[in-house]
């Protein structure tokens, strides 16, 4: 019916606006175009202008100066033709200004500004990149009915049958491929492939059979990335055994195959829909038999095989391909191995993970940086540190790596067992073996000691670096002991630190630092040495952020001191225009929490007549005040608040409301 739509469109009289496609419109400022020896130039020196318009548009990609050279051109009498035109929509298409490249090529057909059939093409390919292919089409039936014998070439059809199968519209695909027949065109194997992957891909699986029979009716054999396409639509709809039987003539297909990249194609649609659907030991029994024999390269096979079934994280399985490569002979590539031992640390295999990788050292693997994180914090966590310094050990003794990252890395892993001990030795032994620590190192250092509560050799690390034993503190430095302080309740040592030891080292409290100092004076309830803090900084020219005033609220708020939360919005937040959704939500929670539920739902409907939109989290949690309340009726406005102003309540929400039912007044 689409089709059928956009033909009674296009059957309209063409509509003629000269020269319109190249009016400008809400142009930015340029600067002046047209040098006094261009006003000289005469209008009918073509050649000189189809230039100029071809190097604004390719050389200096300037789309807009083109235009209004054009526009400026137009004006004295000069007429663009479609070289003009093609210039024109290459740079638009260039700057992904698509949906002005196709309004601009229907309105020059419009305008009877229609460039010859190679010209079109070249055209209509360029505005295909756009993947928009119910506008390309829309170009194409306007210029089918100013020029009807113009004919689309076979890559264009196939493209546009391939763009509408991947929006899910095969049906229209399949009409356009009786247009191309209809034009003249043979479809070839490409047009078929695409289109049955279109059906299958929308489960029409029994109309991907009728095009896959359809295809030998026009003497077109399908190749081995036919039958893989549609094998991914008959094992969605579970058809194992119809899976089964094609598979076959896959494999017998692969044989005759020509291009071996074909059937490797093929082979990875394969693996990945049996991996998709859960057909895993079909995969398995692949591996061990390789019924594709050499038609694909089995390398490349087992390496997609551990690929596959890493995506759908049966990180297991793919070592279970690893051992059948070993088996035969194989090595696995050492992105597959990192797969592996990434994902089997991710899901909590961490020791599989660890004896993947002394197996991998018999062949020279060693992880990559990432993967080596994500082992030794898998290894901290199971409090195994023998396996993780062995790990460190051989990383350490990699070709071209940075030892200082390295210990970075394993040593904020250290940071997750609380291991202090641990962390000093390996500072010791970075410098017995001659491994300057960076800012980064230290920083480390004193987080993890700050994290274990142990403040006293954090702040001894930060005076070695300041008496100059290491390299000098910076912002996370101070920052991060400014927070391990206010920790354990030693706010004035914090405030000492960053009103006078940082700027004695010429390091200016930025925002983070201050939003760190005020989240701990808060939770020690010293909201007024707080609030002293955020008129310094303010008064240092720092600008508070969403954060800030999140920190504020909530602190006040806990501190109950609601009426002066409520202040702060109305002279403070408001008008800096620096508030989100976190702000939002710690106003409403601070007052449901101080039993002010009308309150929170004046300011949210507040916020709403405002202009602004707070999430569901905002609504979750007045919605879950009533609900505490008994408010049942209250709730439910509520609720049918939000679904007015276009959300819709989550998982969170029916918990809330469930709990509702059985906690309700009267």
């Amino acid at each position: 019916m689409l089709l059928i739509h956009f033909r009674n469109q296009i059957l309209l009289n063409p509509i003629f606006i000269r020269l319109s496609f190249f009016s400008t419109y809400q142009l930015p400022n340029t600067e002046p175009l047209h040098q006094d020896h261009e006003e000289a130039i005469s209008i009918a020196n073509r050649s000189y202008w189809t230039r100029k318009i071809h190097d604004l548009c390719t050389q200096h990609r300037k789309v807009d100066e083109a235009l209004a050279l054009l526009d400026h051109l137009r004006l004295r009498g000069y007429r663009p033709d479609s070289l003009n035109l093609s210039s024109i929509i290459h740079a638009l298409c260039e700057a992904n200004r698509f949906n002005e490249a196709h309004r601009r090529f229907v309105l020059s057909i419009s305008s009877n500004c229609i460039p010859d059939e190679r010209t079109c093409n070249v055209i209509i390919a360029r505005l295909l990149d756009s993947q928009f292919p119910h506008s390309t089409f829309y170009a194409i039936c306007r210029l089918f009915d100013v020029k009807p014998q113009f004919v689309p070439s076979l890559i264009n059809y196939n493209r546009l049958i391939y763009q509408y199968c991947e929006v899910s519209h095969p049906n229209i695909g399949h009409r356009l491929l009786y247009d191309m027949i209809s034009r003249g065109h043979c479809p070839n194997i490409v047009t078929y492939t695409s289109l049955i992957n279109g059906y299958c891909r929308v489960g029409e699986v029994s109309s991907a059979h009728k095009v896959f029979d359809e295809m030998h009716e026009y003497g077109i054999v399908p190749n081995s990335l036919t039958y893989s396409v549609l094998i991914r639509g008959v094992l969605a709809k579970r058809d194992v055994e119809r899976g089964k039987e094609l598979m076959c003539n896959l494999w017998q297909r692969m044989k005759d195959e020509e291009d071996q990249s074909v059937n490797s194609a093929a082979f990875g649609n394969l693996i990945d829909s049996l991996c998709r659907e859960g057909f895993f030991n079909d995969v398995f029994s692949i591996a061990e038999d390789m019924p594709q024999g050499k038609c694909v390269n089995e390398e490349f096979a087992y390496g997609h095989m551990i690929d596959s079934l890493c995506r759908v994280g049966k990180n297991h399985g793919a070592s279970r391909i690893v051992y059948i490569m070993r088996k035969r002979g194989f090595i696995p590539s050492l992105v597959s191995y990192d797969s592996i031992i990434h994902g089997l640390c991710k899901e909590g295999g961490c020791m599989r993970a660890y004896q993947l990788f002394e197996e991998g050292i018999e062949f020279g693997y060693l992880p990559s940086e990432y993967t080596f994180k994500v082992l030794v914090e898998a290894l901290c966590q199971e409090m195994d540190i023998y396996k993780a310094r062995i790990v460190l050990e051989l990383m350490l003794n990699k070709k071209g790596v940075d030892r200082t990252r390295i210990y970075n890395i394993y040593m904020r892993a250290l940071c997750l067992m609380n291991n202090a001990t641990e962390l000093l030795n390996v500072l010791v032994y970075m410098l017995q073996t001659d491994c300057q620590p960076d800012v980064i190192t230290l920083n480390t250092v004193i987080n993890g000691f700050c994290k274990m509560g142990r403040i006293e050799e954090a702040l001894k690390v930060l005076n070695d670096m300041m008496m100059g034993k290491f390299c000098a503190p910076d912002a996370v430095t101070f920052t991060t002991i400014i927070g391990g302080l206010l920790n354990v309740g030693r706010s004035e040592e914090a405030l000492n630190l960053l009103n006078k030891v940082m700027l004695e080292n010429d390091i200016s409290p930025g925002v983070v630092t201050y939003n760190a100092v005020l989240r701990g004076l808060f939770k020690l309830q010293l909201a007024n040495e707080a609030m002293m803090v955020f008129s310094k900084m303010l008064g240092n020219g720092v600008a508070a952020d969403s954060k800030t005033y999140t920190i504020i609220i909530d602190g006040l708020c806990d501190s109950g001191q609601i009426e002066d939360a409520k202040k702060f919005w109305d002279e403070v937040i408001w008008p800096s225009k620096v508030h989100d959704d976190f702000v939002y939500a710690s106003i409403l929670k601070g007052l449901c929490r101080s039993g002010n539920l009308n309150e929170a739902c004046h300011f949210l409907y507040e916020l709403i007549d405002s202009g602004v939109y707070p999430n569901i989290i905002s609504y979750n949690i007045v919605i879950d005040s009533a609900c505490n309340l008994g408010m049942k009726k209250e709730a439910y406005q509520i609720v049918n608040e939000m679904r007015k102003n276009g959300l819709t309540p989550d998982a969170v929400t029916w918990r809330i409301l469930d709990k509702l039912h059985g906690n309700t007044k009267g």
